[in-house]
């Protein structure tokens, strides 16, 4: 890890910007060697626990679907928009997004990573710099302009896929996506 982002870890680890600070037990700044950038919503329970992103059991789906589409999780950085688990896994509240952006903001800027892929409403509306939460289905299966003028797939967060297992295959479909369009393309 370089230094500028071990420094901003540590300004995570130790960050009281919003409420959640109080009942986290870590915060989950990020990992992965890149050069893709992933972002998800929030840490979950075992996120929390464990201080690393997607380590539960939407860790564990998205493993698979990262398997099943060729990619590999560690050629992307994984985090979240919010660096705190969310009490009772509730959705980040506008202002937690708006407490933790900064740190994504500098995340992006220090990586500079060629494309992102956004798991979620919440990371999708952040990166697309929208006020209003979006509707997925409407901005799957092509490229958009991230807020930082870096290329954004969006698609659904893997967790959803525990609730409805349909999801399974469009998440599977946009992870293809990407990977013809970015992945096989800079990985070669």
């Amino acid at each position: 890890m370089n230094v500028l982002l071990r420094d901003l870890k540590r300004q995570v680890e130790n960050c009281t910007r919003c409420p959640l600070h109080k009942s986290r037990t870590r915060a989950v700044f990020g990992e992965g060697d890149g050069p893709f950038f992933m972002v998800g919503e929030a840490p979950g329970r075992q996120e929390d626990i464990q201080g690393r992103p997607f380590v539960g059991q939407a860790g564990r789906v998205l493993d698979e679907l990262l398997s099943q589409s060729g990619m590999e999780r560690n050629h992307f950085f994984i985090t979240n928009v919010v660096k705190c688990r969310p009490p009772n896994n509730r959705n980040p509240r506008p202002e937690e997004i708006e407490a933790c952006k900064p740190y994504l903001d500098r995340q992006v800027n220090i990586l500079k990573p060629p494309a992102i892929l956004a798991l979620g409403r919440f990371s999708a509306t952040t990166l697309l710099g929208r006020d209003k939460l979006i509707t997925l289905r409407d901005y799957r299966g092509r490229v958009h302009s991230s807020i930082y003028g870096i290329p954004l797939v969006i698609t659904y967060h893997p967790a959803s896929v525990l609730r409805n297992p349909r999801l399974r295959n469009m998440i599977l479909e946009d992870f293809r996506f990407f990977y013809r369009e970015f992945y096989s393309t800079i990985l070669r």
